[in-house]
């Protein structure tokens, strides 16, 4: 299995910078997207702390971890390398007063074999599609699902409460956090999207859908997703990584390692695959 990645951020139409950082690795099937939250631009720092953190430890542990391993081991290594970003994002903020108080969301997608694993921390959000059914993968970590989960709000009246950006978790905050994790098994012609609440915020889930659906390239999509947040008003940061798993069907592999190996046993001169 390969997997194509576009991954895209926007300012929007508010903000005067950019705290959300994102990152795509189709070599390792790594997708990380972090919605940064502090005084002073430390927002933009724990976001790219924790993109870097994850995508650091990960190439480093897929040099010792056999392709046959368990799936649950990516799972568990995934979540190590969360919390090994939390710590770091905490220790530097108790170092530094500019980012005191400084945090981030975090969603971040590894695909081996067949299997994705998934960790994320606050309501920066996964979904997938597939086929025509597109739902959200991940529970929000905050106030607000809190209050629908408790049947304060139904899903409806909770698009225009107040309380709407407090999350109840995210990283570097405290020395300790929960992070939660999924393992799904991945089917040909998915489709999965990693987003910040600046998208899902402006969009609804079948706006969602329908450009995803209707646009078989993922760069039209990103760009088609960005400009919908924005015309509904681009009050925050947005950013989204599409990801679509490609696989190889058997035959076709056996036969490109077929002729691979003949294409290295002939003289050049006589090597006419």
């Amino acid at each position: 299995m390969h997997i194509e990645i576009v991954a895209r951020t926007d300012t929007g139409r508010v903000r005067t910078h950019n705290e959300d950082s994102i990152s795509g690795d189709e070599s390792i099937g790594l997708a990380v997207l972090a919605d940064g939250m502090g005084g002073c631009q430390a927002g933009e720092v724990a976001s790219k702390m924790a993109i870097d953190t994850i995508r650091e430890k990960l190439s480093s542990a897929l040099k010792t971890i056999s392709r046959y391993a368990a799936r649950h081991s990516h799972t568990v290594l995934l979540e190590q390398a969360v919390l090994k970003a939390n710590q770091a994002i905490h220790q530097k903020a108790k170092q530094e007063n500019n980012y005191q108080g400084m945090g981030t969301t975090v969603v971040a997608v590894w695909f081996h074999n067949d299997f994705l694993s998934v960790a994320h921390v606050g309501d920066s959000r996964l979904y997938r599609l597939r086929g025509n059914e597109f739902c959200q993968l991940t529970k929000d970590h905050s106030l607000l699902q809190e209050l629908i989960d408790c049947g304060f709000y139904t899903a409806e009246e909770a698009q225009n409460s107040p309380n709407k950006h407090i999350v109840t978790q995210a990283l570097g905050l405290e020395q300790l956090v929960n992070i939660e994790t999924q393992e799904y098994k991945i089917l040909e012609q998915d489709i999965y999207m990693l987003c910040s609440d600046g998208l899902s915020d402006m969009l609804k889930e079948t706006d969602m859908y329908n450009i995803i659906k209707n646009n078989s390239s993922l760069e039209r999509a990103a760009h088609s997703l960005i400009n919908a947040a924005n015309e509904n008003g681009g009050k925050d940061n947005i950013s989204l990584i599409l990801v679509r798993p490609l696989f190889l069907s058997p035959k076709t592999s056996w036969l490109q390692g077929f002729v691979s190996a003949i294409q290295a046993l002939l003289p050049k001169q006589l090597n006419f695959f």
